[in-house]
């Protein structure tokens, strides 16, 4: 398949243009710092050391978190370039498939682990840990050609993608809008992009209509929708970044009016509900292997540049030095207690959790 979609790094065999503004964190990103202060002790990440190391890291799952992990690799072989990182993308769900039975040191992940996973995780002794890498605005997309649709609400994107639903037109949505066929575009279902956009449109995890074009490789779905007057899908904000010229974003009504997603908005928490956290996961026995560390090390040391080079927006300085202590203890587990994909959490209920800590 073309690859011309693919995402990279800015200066590292890069197609990608950084046009994100650096914005202050605000609003939501409060939300996910609490979640990782839960764990949090002392220390914090440090860089590697220069040469001397070699090895081979595996890495796999969403391909909504690979352009970072696979802007990491690029820059990490300039550190250590005896040291190979592989990255693949069979999206949320598959890696975690691969990562709990102990076959890849790294997971990708554009969810938290759900109950299932970890318990496959548990039978095989695998243990983890859980550390966030950057803010994803989930987006809504048509093709340019498209001049009618420029918002949709929560309830008309839940009556579109429900199961069982009966919108089969554009007129079907609004009666103004043309009595064409809908082309349907989304994430397959083994990625944590799918399950996020489930939960939030449709109230329940894997609640779809299957009639759908489906991938895991948001480069597909790109083409798709990019090649389609009548698409219409969704997939990571940083997809849509790199191929701004192929493809129109829509703006989402959550309720407070209609929102695009940007840096700022994705960090303010004005683009609900499709604003979420993306992450990494280390398998615990992995993370003691030296070339291991020092990736995982160099990883959250350079998330803050990489992140927004590849279209992503960056964490807090403090939550990536919360992260790094949450590694370096190696504390285990994840913050959202097995439950998976969490839409909307509280500030409030984060309190309450941290208060409920023995």
């Amino acid at each position: 398949m073309a690859d011309e979609g693919v995402p990279m790094r800015r200066r590292v065999t890069s197609t990608f243009r950084r046009d994100l503004r650096r914005k202050r964190w605000a609003g939501v990103g409060a939300v996910f710092i609490l979640m990782f202060l839960l764990a949090a002790g002392c220390g914090g990440p440090t860089e590697p050391a220069n040469g001397g190391l070699s090895g081979t890291v595996r890495v796999d799952g969403s391909s909504t978190v690979f352009p970072i992990t696979e802007a990491m690799a690029e820059e990490f072989r300039k550190v250590e370039p005896a040291v190979r990182v592989t990255v693949g993308i069979s999206g949320t769900g598959g890696g975690f498939k691969r990562f709990t039975v102990g076959e890849t040191d790294i997971s990708d992940a554009s969810r938290p682990i759900d109950p299932s996973e970890a318990e496959v995780a548990k039978q095989n002794g695998i243990e983890y840990i859980e550390l966030p890498v950057a803010f994803d605005g989930l987006s809504v997309l048509v093709n340019p050609k498209n001049d009618f649709v420029s918002s949709l609400t929560v309830a008309e994107l839940k009556r579109i993608w429900e199961p069982e639903s009966k919108v089969s037109r554009w007129s079907d949505i609004r009666p103004a809008w043309p009595n064409r066929e809908i082309h349907l575009y989304g994430a397959g279902t083994d990625s944590g992009t799918f399950d996020y956009f489930t939960q939030a449109i449709n109230g329940r995890e894997k609640a779809s209509r299957p009639d759908f074009s489906a991938s895991e490789d948001d480069n597909v779905l790109v083409q798709g929708i990019s090649g389609d007057t009548d698409a219409l899908g969704y997939f990571g904000f940083a997809y849509y970044a790199s191929n701004r010229e192929r493809l129109k974003l829509v703006a989402v009504d959550g309720g407070d009016g209609p929102v695009l997603p940007s840096t700022a908005t994705i960090l303010d928490g004005t683009y609900q509900p499709l604003s979420r956290p993306i992450f990494i996961y280390v398998n615990t026995k992995a993370a003691a292997r030296p070339e291991v560390q020092a990736f995982v090390r160099f990883y959250l040391t350079q998330a803050k540049n990489l992140v927004e080079q590849v279209g992503y927006v960056p964490l807090p300085d403090q939550v990536y030095e919360l992260a790094g202590e949450r590694f370096e203890q190696g504390q285990t587990g994840s913050v959202f207690d097995g439950k998976g994909p969490q839409v909307g959490v509280k500030l409030e209920e984060l309190l309450q959790r941290e208060q409920e800590q023995p």
